[in-house]
């Protein structure tokens, strides 16, 4: 009878011991995996050739991502591995980078190109290799929506032109105050257009009037004075100007040579090009533009400082957007808690609420477009400063 009692108590023992131990494996799966090896990572940007300043700003911005990461162990456990090829500003040449890194080195993502016809010609290959690709600042719809539908394997770290329309309507109406609004409008430019469309639905939506719609021809119309003339009539609290720094510029002196001294908005195409000599220091008081970020934001002081001690250069947009195109893909990587390129692709197209430099990131699924934050530049006495950030 002992001798059961004892055989019943020992079985008992090993049983919960089996327990015990099964728990602790449990426990143990749960931790977070160990990425084998290295990871390695993608460039194809535009190195040399006519457009090889944009390019070398973003792998730089890129680059000084993917090395934070390595300083502070790398993800998972496992060190980062960045593979650099240069497309020469071709779009041929960048079809070829995608095949080389992807075949050749095995990359899990690529970052890079950064612009439309370059990234165009890389994402056809992309989509053939079935590997993640993020363009730090390539606008066109079609990158990640083209005729056949979406891209399951593009994305991007900026917004698209269209975009910046809510942005700037958001802006005018909660933070000018504007109530009325008037649209002044390139009509031989789908950027233009574009902007006002989604300007007049975001802001009728808040609340706002649009008073007034005029247009003009780009690169033709030199005097506004018929527009103008109609602005005075409608009398909005805010201009809308959706156009590029010449006839931008234009129109800021005229309106304000006529005595307008309402504000005057206007999206990033503002910031190409001199304008502050076109349109003078004095009438550009009071107006603004739409932009992805601006360096003197305080939230990107760390990132300024970094990148001038890393590279002894001043970072600007492009620096930054691949900066946030890296971090996107690498995050998505630590989501993932794989390599799988399927598995990253999903973490990236269900990602809500990311905290880029340039501001906070949501993917759309439906088209791999970006819901983030802007910047709005103010222009005061001939200096271009940070007024606000705007954020989804």
């Amino acid at each position: 009878m002992k001798g059961k009692i004892f055989l019943t108590s020992l079985f008992i023992v090993i049983v919960m011991g089996m327990i015990l131990t099964g728990c602790g494996s449990k426990t143990e799966s749960n931790s977070p995996p160990k990425l084998q090896g290295t990871i390695k990572i993608g460039g194809n940007f535009e190195l040399s050739g006519q457009l090889c300043e944009f390019g070398l700003k973003g792998e730089n911005g890129a680059k000084l991502a993917i090395k934070e990461f390595n300083d502070k162990g790398g993800i998972l456990g496992a060190k980062i591995e960045y593979y650099s090829a240069d497309n020469k500003s071709d779009d041929m040449e960048s079809a070829s980078a995608v095949t080389k890194l992807v075949d050749e080195h095995k990359v899990v993502g690529i970052i890079g190109p950064m612009t439309n016809l370059n990234t165009l010609a890389a994402a056809r290959v992309a989509a053939q290799k079935e590997t993640v690709l993020i363009t730090p600042t390539g606008t066109s719809t079609l990158i990640t929506v083209g005729e056949n539908g979406l891209n399951n394997w593009l994305f991007r770290a900026c917004f698209i032109d269209a975009y910046q329309g809510e942005l700037a309507a958001d802006f005018a109406y909660n933070d000018i105050k504007a109530e009325t609004a008037a649209l002044v409008v390139d009509r031989s430019s789908e950027y233009s257009t574009r902007l006002a469309e989604t300007f007049k639905t975001e802001f009728t939506t808040l609340g706002g009037s649009v008073v007034l719609a005029e247009e003009y021809t780009g690169g033709q119309d030199k005097d506004f004075t018929p527009i103008i003339n109609s602005i005075k009539q409608k009398s909005p609290h805010i201009i809308f100007m959706p156009g590029f720094y010449g006839e931008a510029g234009l129109l800021v002196n005229q309106v304000r040579m006529a005595g307008i001294d309402v504000p005057i908005l206007g999206g990033d195409g503002w910031g190409t090009g001199p304008i502050i000599e076109v349109a003078g220091i004095e009438a550009l008081n009071n107006t603004y533009y739409l932009d992805h970020c601006v360096i003197s934001d305080p939230a990107l002081a760390d990132f300024a400082a970094a990148y001038k001690e890393e590279y002894k250069q001043d970072a600007d947009t492009f620096s930054v957007l691949g900066y946030d195109a890296a971090l996107l893909l690498l995050t998505a990587i630590e989501k993932a808690q794989s390599t799988d390129r399927e598995n990253i692709r999903v973490a990236l197209e269900s990602l809500k609420d990311f905290e880029g430099i340039s501001g906070i990131f949501s993917i759309d699924p439906e088209t791999h477009n970006p819901w983030k934050s802007g910047a709005v530049l103010k222009f005061v006495d001939g200096k271009k400063v940070f007024a606000s950030r705007i954020d989804p």
